[in-house]
């Protein structure tokens, strides 16, 4: 294994990468793409509270950065397809599983952020 760099240059690198695949909406819109090539309104139907706006916007994010490709058929109206390329395949075997881990804490997450509101309240300002 090899040790990272942590010069100023590679860590603003490293840190770019990272707000594009943790931003709100592209984790999600990577596991959706797992499951075969999706057209734009049909990931806005399954991604709940994105404007459509934010769609195009983190659609050619994805795009630009090489993890999902745009194909446009040249039908009436077009038709266009969104899916994952091979990096963005290899970007979801690596989210997917965080994913799952937030799924399954939800409600013990719930639970805990009561708690310290709770606790909170009662404490002097």
């Amino acid at each position: 294994m090899t040790v990272p760099d942590h010069r100023s240059s590679d860590c603003r690198a490293v840190n770019g990468v990272l707000a594009r695949v943790g931003d709100k909406w592209s984790v999600l819109i990577i596991v959706l793409l797992g499951g075969g090539p999706k057209r734009f309104n049909e990931i806005k139907r399954m991604v709940g509270g994105i404007s459509q706006r934010m769609l195009t916007l983190t659609l050619r994010g994805l795009e630009r950065d090489g993890l999902v490709t745009r194909t446009i058929f040249p039908t009436i109206p077009p038709r266009v397809d969104y899916e994952l390329t091979r990096m963005g395949c290899s970007l979801r075997a690596a989210v997917e599983p965080l994913g799952i881990w937030a799924q399954n804490h939800v409600p013990d997450i719930h639970k805990a952020q009561e708690k310290f509101d709770k606790r909170s309240l009662r404490r002097p300002g």
